[in-house]
């Protein structure tokens, strides 16, 4: 299944910088925590809406990149 890219390229490295500061602090700062892990979960999201271009949340308000 293929879904249209809704995140502009600025974002997109900007979620990859906060997704990797994410899952360091998580894993480092807050070692063996629940709540380290799920930093760190958030993190991995951030990462993959950025390598897929796709953010569902953002689809679920109606943006869209604007066409070519």
């Amino acid at each position: 299944m293929f879904y249209r890219k809704n995140l502009p390229g600025w974002e997109r490295a900007m979620r990859a910088i906060g997704g990797v500061a994410m899952i360091a602090y998580g894993l480092f700062g807050m070692p063996g925590t629940t709540g380290g892990y799920l930093v760190a979960g958030a993190g991995a999201v951030a990462i993959a809406t950025r390598f897929f271009g796709f953010c569902p949340m953002c689809a679920m308000v109606g943006r869209r990149l604007p066409s070519p």
